[in-house]
């Protein structure tokens, strides 16, 4: 019988912070904290290394529309012109299971989360911020898979997202993946021991 229903951990932070290398390697690394990710819908087509039901649901606008009119997001939201949103049901399935959830998600649909979550106490909220604004830069010029006005775009919108740090609970700087994957790692278990 499970006696305490899973964590709900946001790990958010600006467009091409490393979130999706340091999820992976803090679930590769910590197997011992039973975490599980809730993989995201998104409208936008993947990129080289993604893998379908894996990585995200990659959707079609009609089928991500329908899923929103019948409110089974937990949070959505549309960033350079793709929605993105996290099914509700599995993630509620999952926690009633005991697992710990992770959603790794954009600032705008973490805001969305932490409003409807507002009281849960299995609620976990970690802002990963680069080492420097031109480190973050660097890194979304280095993935070479947009054009130049998306990406400034981007850096716009993320210059702005690390202003928002005080609204979560911890601010994890990624200086390297393991070092952040592990200090996320701690908190999760802080958290874990503290229920």
């Amino acid at each position: 019988m499970v006696t305490f229903k899973g964590l709900l951990i946001i790990i958010s932070g600006p467009s091409g912070v490393g979130k999706s290398s340091v999820r992976k390697t803090l679930m590769e690394k910590h197997p011992q904290l039973n975490l599980v990710y809730s993989i995201s819908m998104t409208t936008r087509e993947p990129r080289v290394h993604e893998v379908e039901g894996e990585d995200y649901f990659f959707v079609t606008e009609q089928l991500f529309d329908s899923c929103l009119k019948a409110g089974n997001f937990l949070e959505h939201a549309t960033f350079v012109g793709h929605k993105y949103g996290t099914p509700k049901q599995n993630v509620d399935k999952l926690r009633e299971a005991g697992k710990n959830v992770i959603l790794e998600i954009e600032v705008e649909g973490a805001d969305q989360v932490m409003q409807a979550c507002k009281g849960d106490k299995g609620l976990l909220t970690i802002f990963l911020m680069p080492p420097s604004f031109a480190k973050l830069e660097e890194r979304i010029r280095g993935r070479r898979s947009e054009a130049d006005d998306v990406i400034k775009e981007r850096l716009t919108k993320a210059r702005n997202e690390m202003e928002l740090t005080n609204k979560y609970m911890y601010t994890v700087i990624n200086e390297t993946i393991e070092q952040a994957a592990d200090e996320i790692a701690n908190i999760i278990s802080k958290k874990l021991r503290n229920r």
